[in-house]
């Protein structure tokens, strides 16, 4: 029987929340993210026990996403805690993130007693396992204190497993309260190991070795499951045996550790090759890293339409999903790594053009074409230059969270010139903005020894706003940057491009250039600025990133020009035949224009 030794705390019985937390704790669980709710207090207290850290936020959903950030940065599953209904309706959006970006959460939440199921009782209208299946990969109500055990080392396992992604388990409040007979505990698996994960087929990695010697111009782009530190040891060692240059995809990118075959630019800069007239990779192998809108879709812009496609990822649905593969292997990426280095070794013998290789490292260090742009104009930072400064100031080895929509994409291009650690982009599949500002602690909380750059656009910065009173709470530090140009950029442009200058109605797509962001966080007692002026930036930022405890700029910038990724997702045509639908592949008309 496994089974591990209760502790029973001073003065009171052992109930149901003192169980959950300690087999939480059991499987490792250091830390959970949540709001408080009555619902949950004898689990809150069991926490308090037992030795969890509880980190409290200002809003449901900021607590579900990060425990989403949280697992990015450690490694380790999030736990989060939403109480009954309210609380559980508002978690939602951090279960639809992170289920669309195959994040390994647990979400906790709690529901009126059994005996008042369907008895109009308060914070009972919404069934949450049902409304939760489809956003989980599991979803269980616990009727039993004793299951406690069984059931949550079930779900933490299908959490983890191949895909990983969000779980939940609902608690009713008796459950919780209930004293615990220990003769009728269930303890399942919860002393168990982990499980190893999936490795690669032998015949597979014999194939992509053949492969991958015949290649002259192979890249490897790599997505969030190559995120883990071992992974990305061993696959630069691949990448560097075969020299093969890697690219992130702008979902995820870890810079940490360096490789002399990595490229400060992610993957999209692929797509400029034709630009500088250098021939196309006739290899590429995807590790970890998804088909679809990071990667181009079908357009073939990062992904050539006839070169030799690889695809390696533990979720065997997503091989051939959007284009067609060569090769697909289903494998954890750090055992393809490790298996294809060990059968390629030091005998590799390749056909790579060394100079290609050297010449797409390079890409990115090209001359940006806003370069050249006046830095300031009526007042107002070019957000190029802006970023630039900003990003040249910051602590080398820091964590960088984008958010927003052209805000986003402008510091995405600009992010590797602080050569952080790592950089996550916020808006993931389902592009939800706001979730830089759960992501952004919970990475703050796995990684205190690393400071954290908050990238949100004016109109993302409008979500969740109060969280700087949690990063202040917990004296985090947090340097939150509201790149503020009063729109929302993407959409006031993109109507710009679709409906023409002339055409000057723009719906609501504006927001107040009178907002002052920068008081806004001095009431939430950060230390903060507004910036105006490219000579005040790099200042401000060091000034900022050199004391304890969060900080927040608000630079002002102009909502012009338009960045590139706007216009390329707009996919302006003057083709009479196409409809142009924004964001997606433009459509043929079905009937003739006049």
């Amino acid at each position: 029987m496994s089974s591990f030794p209760l502790q029973y705390p001073p003065g009171r019985e052992l109930t149901g929340g003192d169980l959950l937390a300690q087999s939480l704790k059991q499987l490792g669980v250091e830390v959970a993210f949540g709001l408080h709710g009555g619902h949950l207090d004898a689990f809150l207290m069991g926490c308090e026990s037992i030795g969890i850290r509880l980190i409290d936020t200002r809003h449901e959903t900021v607590a579900v996403q990060a425990a989403e950030g949280y697992c990015r940065i450690s490694t380790k599953p999030g736990v989060c805690f939403v109480t009954a209904n309210s609380g559980f309706s508002n978690g939602l959006a951090g279960l639809a993130t992170a289920s669309a970006d195959r994040s390994p959460i647990l979400c906790i939440t709690s529901s009126p007693p059994i005996r008042d199921t369907e008895n109009n009782s308060l914070q009972g209208s919404i069934d949450q396992v049902v409304t939760a299946r489809p956003l989980t990969k599991f979803a269980h109500r616990v009727i039993a204190p004793e299951e406690c055990p069984r059931i949550v080392s079930h779900a933490m396992r299908v959490a983890q497993s191949s895909p990983p992604g969000p779980v939940l388990l609902d608690f009713p409040i008796d459950v919780l309260f209930s004293p615990i007979h220990p003769k009728l505990i269930s303890w399942g698996s919860i002393t168990s190991p982990p499980t190893y994960p999936p490795g690669p087929h032998p015949a597979a990695i014999e194939e992509a070795a053949q492969l991958i010697r015949a290649a002259k111009r192979p890249v490897i782009i790599t997505g969030t499951g190559a995120g883990r530190l071992q992974a990305r040891e061993s696959l630069f060692k691949l990448a560097e045996t075969c020299n093969i240059p890697v690219f992130n995809s702008s979902k995820y990118a870890m810079f940490h550790p360096q490789s002399i075959m990595l490229s400060s630019g992610a993957a999209g800069i692929l797509a400029k090759l034709p630009l500088v007239q250098l021939a196309r990779p006739d290899l590429v192998i995807l590790l970890g890293a998804r088909t679809g809108m990071f990667l181009g879709g079908k357009s073939g812009a990062i992904i050539p339409n006839n070169c030799t496609l690889i695809q390696v990822d533990c979720d065997g649905s997503e091989i051939g999903r959007t284009l067609p593969v060569k090769l697909g292997i289903v494998s954890d990426i750090e055992a393809f790594s490790s298996t294809m280095y060990t059968k390629l070794g030091t005998a590799y013998q390749g056909s790579v053009d060394e100079a290609w290789v050297r010449s797409v490292l390079n890409l990115s260090s090209a001359e940006s074409p806003f370069e050249k742009d006046p830095a300031e104009t009526a007042g107002l930072l070019h957000p190029y230059h802006a970023l630039k400064s900003l990003f040249s100031a910051i602590e080398p080895g820091s964590i960088v969270v984008l958010d927003g929509g052209e805000a986003g994409v402008w510091a995405g291009d600009l992010a590797p010139r602080c050569q952080p650690s790592t950089v996550i982009t916020s808006t993931g599949y389902l592009g939800f903005l706001g979730n830089g500002f759960g992501y952004t602690l919970g990475s703050a909380i796995a990684a205190p020894d690393r400071k954290i750059v908050n990238i949100q656009g004016d109109g993302s910065a409008g979500f969740h706003m109060m969280e700087l009173d949690t990063y202040k709470r917990f004296n985090l530090n947090v340097m939150t940057v509201v790149v503020n140009n009063s729109v929302w950029g993407m959409s006031i442009n993109g109507q710009d491009l679709v409906y023409g200058s002339s055409n000057s109605a723009r719906p609501i797509s504006s927001l107040n250039p009178e907002t002052e962001y920068d008081v806004v966080a001095k009431g939430l007692q950060n230390a903060a600025a507004k910036v105006t002026r490219i000579s005040e930036i790099a200042s401000t930022v060091v000034k900022f990133q050199g004391q304890s405890g969060p900080s927040c700029i608000n630079l002002i910038v102009d909502r012009k020009p338009t960045h590139p990724v706007t216009t390329m997702m707009v996919g302006l045509t003057e083709s009479p035949d196409l409809v142009v639908v924004p964001y997606y592949d433009n459509i043929p008309r079905a009937y003739y224009k006049l």
